[in-house]
């Protein structure tokens, strides 16, 4: 097949593909008037996020196969519209599982235990140590929100501290292995000392942590989202720290990750949350790391041969 690479890749996808008989064309600069006018001529798609794959820019694809998506977010496909034309979907959650999973580890523990916050104390010659006495793992009950490819990895890596994990999943059921406890929301809730979220973006988890919904917590938690920002919106997350409902936040997203695009409201919800010493920013990186982007790769021209 004729198949169209439109975002940066690591350079494995050209050979790995042409292994397979496949003519891969890498245009990673492509802009999207490009790849509408191009798209008739192939029949697979490879993406990251560079635009969305609505309705408009497939009604150009009269020949594709399949759209190949180098990571696990599916919110800015047209499913509904692949499945009329039966094209198929493949997406490499597999492949930066791992790195999703520690990263979230590592945050969490750097946030329970004051990591940036005394680093940047000792450099500037301050040395507190009972304003960095940090927080144990072993003992608390960690609640996963999604028990997917990446839920399930973060559960793994928690083996060996010590803690209790419940897993809730709205749309899996009868998931409960020797790493978790499946339970109902509720129970989540109520028993929780930290959460980690682990869901896609669709209608149901847009903004679906209220400030509401984070007060019916039993317990004061720390918050990992390394999933999608736009669960949760900034106001909320300092509302909810404001009120010691969240203990902090280990943030991998954002609600808005354009920074030139921020509202005035985003604005000045931003600057209070980053000029907070119990939250933790990173770009965007948590499945990013030199091994996920080769691995996707494989995830995916695996998942082509398969299915071709």
């Amino acid at each position: 097949m004729k198949i169209l690479i439109i975002d940066k890749m690591h350079s494995s996808i050209i050979p790995l593909l042409e292994k397979e008989g496949h003519q891969a064309d890498y245009r990673p600069n492509i802009t999207r008037s490009e790849i509408m006018e191009a798209l008739p001529l192939y029949e697979g798609l490879v993406i990251r996020s560079k635009t969305p794959m609505d309705r408009d820019l497939l009604e150009k694809a009269h020949n594709l196969k399949f759209i190949a998506r180098a990571g696990a977010g599916l919110d800015q496909i047209d499913l509904e519209y692949l499945a009329e034309n039966e094209i198929q979907l493949f997406h490499a959650a597999k492949g930066n599982r791992d790195a999703v999973a520690e990263h979230a580890i590592g945050g969490l523990l750097a946030l329970m235990n004051h990591l940036i916050k005394s680093d940047q104390e000792v450099r500037k010659g301050i040395w507190d140590r009972e304003g960095n006495r940090g927080y144990e793992l072993k003992g608390k009950t960690v609640g996963i929100m999604g028990y997917g490819n990446m839920g399930r990895a973060f559960a793994k890596r928690l083996k060996g501290f010590g803690v209790d994990v419940l897993a809730y999943d709205k749309y899996k059921k009868d998931f409960e292995d020797n790493l978790v406890q499946e339970v109902i929301w509720e129970k989540l809730k109520a028993e929780a000392d930290i959460l980690s979220l682990h869901v896609p973006l669709t209608e149901v988890t847009r903004n679906f942590f209220t400030f509401d919904e984070l007060k019916s917590f039993a317990k004061p938690f720390w918050l990992i989202n390394t999933a999608r920002g736009e669960v949760i919106s900034f106001e909320t997350l300092n509302q909810a720290l404001d009120a010691g409902i969240l203990r902090g936040a280990v943030l991998d997203v954002l609600e808005n990750e354009k920074f030139n695009r921020f509202s005035p409201e985003q604005k000045t919800e931003f600057e209070k949350l980053a000029n907070r010493e119990n939250v933790i920013f990173t770009p965007h990186v948590a499945g990013w790391t030199f091994e996920s982007y080769e691995k996707i790769n494989e995830v995916l021209v695996k998942q082509i041969k398969k299915a071709f």
